[in-house]
C-alpha cells in the first residue's frame, strides 16, 4: 500500500473516531441522524481524495496505489509463457495489469513462485503523469532485465507504440483527475455551508459533488474508448481489462451525492423548516413547535420557545426588593404578613 493512502485513511479514520467519542453528547433521535451525515460524509471525502491524490497530475507522488488507485481498469490472466527473451524456458504464472490515472502497475507471480532456481515475484510500476517520462522508466526496465512478460506489456503502453494505449489513458488520466479534483473541493464547500444556515447552497454543492465525480468517469470512459482495444496476448492466453473496483467505487459514490443533493433541494422546497431542524439550525418559534420534541431538545438553550415549559415558574424576589415593595404597599395582603 502507497503510503500517501496509508496517510489519508489514518485521518478519516482518526476524524471518525473521535466523532463517535463525543457522540454520546448528542440528545434522542438526533444522534443516529448525525452518525449518518458524519459516516457518510467522511466516505465520501476518503473515496474522492484517494483517488485524486495518488493518481493527479497535480502531484508528483513517487509511487501509486497498486491495490486502490491504480485500479481503473484491470486485468488478470494465467498463462504458460516465455520467461526471457530469446530463451526456450517456459513458465507458469499469474499475469495482472492494472491501469490507473497516473500509469500502470504490472505483476508477474509464478505458480509456483519457485522455478527455474528463481523466485518468480514482481511488481513494476510505470507512470505517465507530469514530471514522469514514461520512455526513461521503460528504457530503465529494458536495463534491468525484467522478465519477458513484464516489459511486453510496459511496451503496449509506450508512446511509441502502435496501439495508441499510452496517449489514451494518458489523456483520460489527466481529465478525470481535474475533475475529481473540482468534487473534492465542492464537498469541502458543501462541508463547510451544510454547518450554516445556508442548507440550500450546500445541498446545490453536494450536488456538484456528485455531477463532477459522473463527469470524470464519463471523460475516463470516454478517453478510453477513442482507439479500438489493443489484443494482449501472453504465451497461449489473451489478457482482457475491465473496469476496476476504483471507477465503480467513484460512480457509487458520485450517485450517492446526487441522491442526497436533490433529496435536500425537494426537502428544502417542501418542508425548509423540517429540514433546518435536522441540521440543528435556528428556525423560529413556529418551525420549533413543528418538530419532534428529542429532535428540538438538541437545539441550543437560547432557540428553544418557551411553549417548551409546562407549567409557568415563579422567580423569587430577593429578600431586599421585597422590603421595599411592602414599605410602597402597606394593605397588600402578603405584606400584612
Amino acid at each position: 500500500m502507497d503510503t500517501t493512502l496509508a496517510v489519508i485513511i489514518a485521518i478519516f479514520l482518526t476524524s471518525l473516531i473521535i466523532f463517535i467519542i463525543i457522540l454520546p453528547g448528542i440528545r434522542g433521535k438526533m444522534r443516529l441522524f448525525w452518525m449518518l451525515r458524519v459516516v457518510t460524509s467522511l466516505f465520501i471525502g476518503a473515496v474522492i481524495l484517494a483517488q485524486t491524490s495518488l493518481s493527479s497530475c497535480m502531484f508528483n507522488s513517487p509511487t501509486l496505489a497498486a491495490n486502490f488507485s491504480s485500479e481503473w481498469s484491470v486485468g488478470q490472466v494465467s498463462t504458460n509463457m516465455s520467461y526471457k527473451a530469446f530463451s526456450s524456458e517456459w513458465i507458469s504464472a499469474d499475469v495482472g495489469l492494472q491501469i490507473g490515472l497516473g500509469g500502470i502497475n504490472i505483476t508477474l507471480t509464478g505458480t509456483p513462485v519457485q522455478q527455474l532456481n528463481e523466485i518468480i515475484n514482481y511488481n513494476e510500476e510505470f507512470t505517465w503523469h507530469l514530471g514522469e517520462n514514461y520512455a526513461e522508466e521503460y528504457a530503465e526496465a529494458l536495463e534491468k532485465g525484467l522478465p519477458d512478460p513484464v516489459l511486453y506489456l510496459a511496451e503496449k503502453f509506450s508512446p511509441n507504440s502502435p496501439c495508441g494505449l499510452h496517449g489514451q489513458y494518458r489523456l483520460a488520466g489527466h481529465y478525470t483527475s481535474a475533475t475529481l479534483w473540482v468534487a473534492f473541493l465542492c464537498w469541502l464547500l458543501a462541508n463547510v455551508m451544510l454547518s450554516m444556515p445556508v442548507l440550500v447552497y450546500g445541498s446545490h454543492m453536494l450536488l456538484a459533488t456528485g455531477i463532477f465525480q459522473l463527469l470524470g468517469l464519463f471523460f475516463f470512459s470516454m478517453a478510453t474508448s477513442l482507439t479500438p482495444p489493443c489484443p494482449l496476448r501472453l504465451g497461449s492466453a489473451m489478457l482482457h481489462t475491465h473496469r476496476g473496483p476504483a471507477f465503480w467505487i467513484t460512480l457509487t459514490t458520485g450517485l450517492l451525492c446526487v441522491l442526497l443533493g436533490l433529496a435536500m433541494v425537494v426537502a428544502h422546497r417542501i418542508q425548509p423548516h423540517r429540514l433546518k431542524v435536522l441540521f440543528s439550525q435556528s428556525v423560529g418559534e413556529h418551525a420549533v413547535l413543528e418538530g419532534n420534541p428529542e429532535e428540538v431538545g438538541f437545539l441550543s438553550p437560547r432557540y428553544r420557545s418557551t411553549a417548551e415549559s409546562p407549567e409557568p415558574q415563579d422567580i423569587p424576589l430577593s429578600e431586599a426588593s421585597s422590603k421595599a415593595h411592602c414599605e410602597e404597599h402597606p394593605r397588600e395582603p402578603n405584606c400584612a404578613l
